[in-house]
């Protein structure tokens, strides 16, 4: 069998000077070449006996496709895939040939497919793209143009939509993180849009993504459609514990369509509302005063605190303190449930990190465009933050939780009765 080669070209322009980018470029090309060749010799090998009635084989080498070039973390270079004529396989039920390294009408690595839509939904522009990824990829990098960006919008809408829709009987959560974040799209009579987010952790730990909707703001009846609709679409029971800010709307829907899930306000919220009805002077000590409450042990410890930070401050601030104490039971709902699930559940942090990387976008672009645009945009960026994800520790304590296991201070409260741990030895839990 004759040796062939796959032959790679480069534009000398696509390529930087730098003798060690030279260097690695080169040993990535001719180790390609040997794995694209490896690859189809043992294809044709492998059916080597498959010959007609003249002793020919029915499956052989036939020359190579027409040059490609493709964009690679190498830059752009110029392709000749090996070709196969392998007809025959398809009379006996065998797979074709099919080349994985450099599969039919690919123009860009996978690693460049994902480059593109994290650096739009990363802050760079449409305008933008040509001119950055110059600067790495070379001169004259196909396919990377602002049209690029747009037909790959089209197709994050269809994914979006296609996400909204998806069934949910056999869904079932323990925990869920919601919150709101307003844009400056309009949606008529000057209301400001307001995407509704709602994040949960399954009965195995894993967090996804549950509901990402459009609404005028955080009303009562904004996210009780958002909550009809998971029911609608086959969610049979909510979670045990919701945890969010301070948005009544959210508290007033989950009361009518899940009134059996417990309520944790979040404390990076509370803290942000309790100092800012106080004097900068004092709010560096206030802030400990609250830390000692939710860093407590047990829900004792962080009743005396709650009562030593009313007492310090209610005669002066009283607004600072009203904000705290109306509150209480909400904010101590942690206490009921897994010591190793605390850090997880007092505070809607899952949520804000990637809000975070949504406001970097809208600033970047001055507005965030269309309804469609904004909700696409946001359910990506979540879709993406999704994959770095990990569960929430102690998470086969979360199968306790959805069973109806009762805790008392973080610890089960057969295990107390039973007298194996007093509360005392519970540790303290890792911070906000």
């Amino acid at each position: 069998m004759k040796n062939h080669t796959v032959t790679f070209k480069s534009n000398p322009e696509n390529l930087t000077k730098e003798p060690l980018d030279e260097i690695l470029r080169r040993g990535a090309r001719n180790l390609l070449a040997q794995v694209l060749e490896v690859e189809v010799n043992l294809h044709v090998e492998r059916y080597q006996y498959m010959i007609d009635e003249y002793e020919r084989r029915l499956v052989v080498r036939n020359g190579y496709h027409k040059t490609r070039k493709v964009v690679t973390g190498a830059g752009q270079v110029e392709v000749k895939v090996p070709r196969v004529d392998d007809r025959v396989l398809e009379e006996q039920n065998e797979p074709r040939f099919r080349n994985d390294l450099i599969p039919p009408y690919m123009r860009k690595s996978k690693s460049i497919e994902e480059l593109l839509p994290v650096l739009y939904l990363k802050g760079i522009s449409t305008g933008d793209f040509q001119e950055a990824l110059e600067k790495i990829l070379g001169k004259n990098a196909v396919g990377l143009s602002a049209q690029t960006i747009c037909r790959l919008k089209e197709i994050w809408q269809k994914e979006y939509e296609a996400w909204t829709n998806r069934e949910l009987s056999s869904v079932e959560y323990v925990y869920w993180w919601a919150d709101g974040i307003h844009f400056n799209v309009r949606l008529g009579e000057d209301k400001r849009m307001c995407i509704l987010v709602i994040i949960g952790a399954r009965r195995d730990g894993t967090k996804e993504i549950v509901a990402v909707v459009d609404g005028f703001r955080e009303s009562k009846d904004s996210w009780a459609s958002v909550l009809r609709d998971l029911k609608r679409r086959g969610l049979k029971q909510g979670p045990k514990l919701a945890i969010a800010d301070g948005a009544l709307g959210l508290w007033a829907a989950m009361a009518e369509e899940f009134p059996e899930t417990d309520q944790q306000l979040c404390w990076t919220h509370k803290i942000c509302n309790v100092l800012d009805k106080l004097p900068n002077s004092l709010q560096a000590k206030a802030k400990d005063m609250l830390n000692d409450i939710y860093m407590a042990p047990t829900k004792m410890d962080a009743n005396v605190a709650f009562d030593v930070f009313i007492e310090e401050f209610e005669a002066k601030y009283p607004k600072a303190v009203d904000c705290l104490r109306n509150h209480r039971d909400k904010l101590m709902a942690f206490f009921n449930y897994p010591a190793e699930h605390w850090c997880h559940i007092r505070t809607s942090n899952v949520i804000e990190s990637p809000f975070a990387s949504v406001r970097l976008r809208t600033n970047k672009t001055k507005g965030c465009g269309s309804r469609m645009a904004t909700l696409t945009m946001v359910f990506k960026l979540l879709e993406s933050a999704q994959k770095r994800w990990q569960r929430i520790h102690g998470h086969v304590k979360a199968e306790d939780i959805w069973q109806g296991i009762k805790y008392q201070d973080g610890i089960r409260v057969e295990d107390i009765l039973d007298g194996k741990i007093k509360l005392t030895e519970v540790s303290e839990p890792a911070s906000v």
